[in-house]
């Protein structure tokens, strides 16, 4: 196999082998902030000012830009700085010039179902966008898609993906149809973080015993 040695020992230098940090997954406690206080806020917001929209957005726009303000002061990435309050300002500005408080929701389900599409185009394709993305972080190149044993179980990952993203829309589009801004909050918190760290933990349980040098590591650690 003509993997560069060393590919997984310097992707997870620093620390113990062991499954990835949850929280680090997930962005940390900013990255749960702005996954859920804007939502909750503009809910919130929303049903105490008589379903005013417009106060509504501000408000959720507001928090999304002070985490963002946040994220920059810690010298973080700007990617999660700026997507989340893009995400949080495209919501609120569909749901003003429609008058429906449920479309400030909607960006986040068309994103998910954008997502289930791609992650199940790359299967049908046999390029598992989970093998993409993980090569690319540990620089392993297309060495994993020469092995089949390995390209198996990238495909068996990316399946993980289509799942969650799907059981997202099952529980967020009828209400979303149905107008159900309160419940439609609830879910998307609940479907949000959570199910997300369920994926990568999932995603790393299958993958793990894939690469062989992770699996060493973890052995040779072991107590």
């Amino acid at each position: 196999m003509d993997r560069e040695p060393g590919w997984i020992t310097r992707a997870t230098a620093g620390g113990d082998a062991g499954p990835p940090s949850l929280l680090s997954a997930v962005g940390g406690w900013l990255g749960i902030a702005e996954a859920t206080l804007p939502f909750i806020a503009f809910t919130l917001v929303w049903t105490a000012t008589g379903r005013d929209i417009l106060i509504g957005g501000i408000v959720a726009v507001g928090i999304s830009a002070v985490l963002a303000i946040a994220r920059l002061l810690r010298r973080q990435t700007t990617q999660f700085a700026l997507s989340g309050v893009i995400g949080v300002a495209f919501g609120a500005f569909v749901a003003s010039r429609t008058g429906k408080a449920e479309d400030f929701f909607l960006p986040g389900i068309l994103i998910n179902t954008g997502s289930a599409i791609v992650y199940l185009t790359s299967i049908v394709i046999r390029r598992p966008l989970i093998g993409l993305l993980v090569s690319t972080v540990t620089g392993e190149g297309r060495a994993w898609y020469r092995d089949p044993e390995r390209r198996s179980a990238y495909t068996k990952a990316s399946w993980i993906w289509v799942g969650l993203f799907c059981f997202r829309l099952s529980i967020q589009l009828p209400l979303y149809l149905s107008g159900l801004v309160g419940p439609l909050a609830v879910a998307r918190v609940i479907t949000g973080i959570p199910l997300f760290a369920l994926g990568v933990w999932l995603s790393y349980l299958l993958l793990r015993n894939s690469l062989p040098e992770l699996e060493t590591r973890a052995e040779t650690t072991a107590p």
